[in-house]
């Protein structure tokens, strides 16, 4: 009997140990995190390489969609993410109950204005249409870049909540179109115009030289949408998440940002 109980004791206490280590990034060196496959996952391979030089393996799981990710480093199946901004991790928890945080921003993907049948802002014809994304983190900011060139005005004071409802004026009658952010590049040949998010905009080819305006970097919209490291709450001073971030904001990895993307994706360290 006594044999029998010290046999159940050791079973409980190792079901704690391993409990313990699976919960969250733990003090050992290899990091799960999760990312979007651009820019997110390219912008990783190179801090894995600089992690490795700490002792560090950077296991790097890609994801197509922006709800598992999250999910999965709640649940300590991941020990961070990297694919998202404040404002849609805000929500995320709000809705769904999780408790993640921002480790720290890594970089900006500002929106582009592209051309589709209308090839230049100038050529712009009175009731043109323009795609914007539908979500409603960047439909607003959508509509800021919009109003910066001078296409409409929007209410006073509306923020990063505005939506269509709350242009105040329009002079131009342009019928704006709002699509869903993945399917915005496909619809440039059925629009004059689209403002394209950063990431859809490198995937589908585009070049930051193709766009006809870019929000500016020292904008609102770069320090609010900034993206970032999440991680499950209470793990953001863990050891090896700081040494993350310290490869995420190296000098090698603004290089390769500035290089790679040349203005598509904006370093914000």
């Amino acid at each position: 009997m006594k044999k029998l109980i010290a046999i159940l004791l050791l079973s409980i206490f190792a079901l704690s140990v391993l409990t313990a280590c699976t919960d969250g990034a733990s003090d050992d060196k290899t990091i799960k995190i999760g990312a979007s496959i651009t820019p997110h996952a390219e912008i990783l391979a190179v801090a894995k390489e600089i992690l490795a030089e700490d002792g560090y393996t950077l296991e790097i799981i890609e994801y197509n969609d922006y709800i598992l990710p999250n999910t999965a480093t709640e649940s300590g199946e991941l020990d961070a993410n990297y694919f998202q901004h404040q404002p849609y991790l805000t929500d995320f928890n709000a809705e769904n109950g999780t408790h993640l945080v921002s480790a720290a921003s890594i970089h900006y993907e500002p929106l582009g204005l592209y051309a589709g049948k209308t090839a230049a802002i100038a050529d712009l014809a009175d009731g043109a249409s323009i795609a914007i994304p539908n979500d409603g983190t960047n439909e607003a900011r959508a509509l800021y870049l919009l109003e910066a060139q001078g296409f409409i005005t929007l209410n006073d004071d509306v923020g990063f909540t505005a939506t269509i409802l709350d242009i105040k004026s329009n002079p131009k009658n342009l019928v704006i179109n709002e699509i869903e952010a993945a399917q915005l590049a496909r619809s440039l040949p059925d629009v004059d115009m689209a403002v394209i998010n950063g990431n859809y905009a490198i995937q589908a080819g585009l070049k930051s030289d193709d766009a006809l305006a870019f929000e500016d970097k020292e904008s609102d919209s770069a320090r609010t949408y900034a993206n970032i490291v999440a991680v499950k709450e209470g793990n953001e001073n863990n050891k090896a998440i700081k040494a993350l971030v310290e490869a995420l904001q190296s000098e090698k990895v603004k290089t390769f940002i500035n290089e790679t993307y040349a203005g598509a994706v904006v370093p914000m360290f």
